[in-house]
């Protein structure tokens, strides 16, 4: 593609994508990147920038700012949705993830540092899970990311969006939650969350963090507690974990646990709460 032409992509690409602070100011400090979905004013990001429950303010392009309504967070997946009452955005184009191959030309837009609307570009290094991370599909690219970044786009060379760029890995890899994931969130809608942070450990699954408004903390579930049953079932992998909130049909799950490294298992009753997404 001609120079000119793939700078025509980049700035439309740079008209979809948008700031996001928290709290409603607009003098706060942007928080993160999102990408304008549909012209009517519905906004995916991540859901570590939105931080459910929030106020969120959205900055357009042309330097439009409005409050934004924060729809129902998937932590699992990291995805959220925001809405602006506007129509007329220039929204961007999804692409189907499923189609990428190793070595295609990736470009990512946000807003990196205080730096509004930059770009960078790279190439696809995989699609599909990675080691540690559990069996959830990435689009893995070696493209130069920053804080900010979290939430904009990750393009194709003609600017069809097929990831929405969320986190950087050791070695400098970046992470993008594949546009066909970000489909299924919106019909779908969010799947039911535990609320917790969770490292594998021989034991089952430490408790990193809890958050404070999540299904765990309402269930008194401490940070350092560990996991080590659903339903009877024993717990060795967050996969595990992730199966389990899946296959509950009734909302509420069984969690066995030890808690200060005792051998004693404990037992708490857990009530989940899955949302639309938008």
């Amino acid at each position: 593609m001609a120079t000119q032409g793939f700078g025509d992509v980049a700035e439309r690409l740079r008209r979809s994508t948008v700031q996001v602070t928290l709290g409603g100011r607009a003098r706060e400090r942007g928080s993160g990147s999102g990408v304008i979905w549909t012209s009517d004013g519905l906004i995916i990001t991540n859901a570590h920038v939105a931080r459910g429950g929030q106020r969120a303010r959205v900055e357009l392009w042309d330097g439009r700012a409005f409050d934004a309504q924060v729809g129902a967070p998937d932590t699992r997946r990291d995805l959220a949705t925001l809405r602006i009452p506007t129509r007329g955005l220039p929204a961007a184009t999804a692409g189907d993830s499923s189609t990428l191959r190793p070595g295609e030309l990736v470009l990512a837009v946000g807003n990196p540092l205080g730096f509004i609307g930059a770009w960078t570009t790279g190439v696809v290094h995989a699609h599909g899970p990675l080691r540690g991370l559990g069996r959830q599909v990435w689009v893995q690219a070696a493209v130069r990311l920053a804080p900010g970044n979290s939430g904009g786009p990750l393009a194709d060379a003609q600017g069809r969006v097929i990831g929405i760029n969320t986190m950087v890995v050791s070695g400098g890899l970046a992470l993008a939650i594949p546009s066909n994931a970000v489909a299924d969130f919106l019909k779908r809608g969010a799947r039911p969350s535990l609320g917790v942070t969770v490292r594998p450990i021989a034991q089952g699954l430490l408790v990193l963090e809890v958050a404070p408004d999540g299904p765990a903390a309402a269930a008194s579930l401490l940070l350092g507690d560990v996991l080590t049953g659903v339903n009877g079932q024993a717990l060795r992998s967050v996969d595990d974990l992730s199966d389990a909130l899946d296959s509950v049909s009734s909302g509420i799950l069984s969690l066995q646990f030890q808690r200060g490294g005792r051998d004693t298992h404990r037992e708490v009753v857990v009530r989940l709460v899955a949302q639309a997404a938008a």
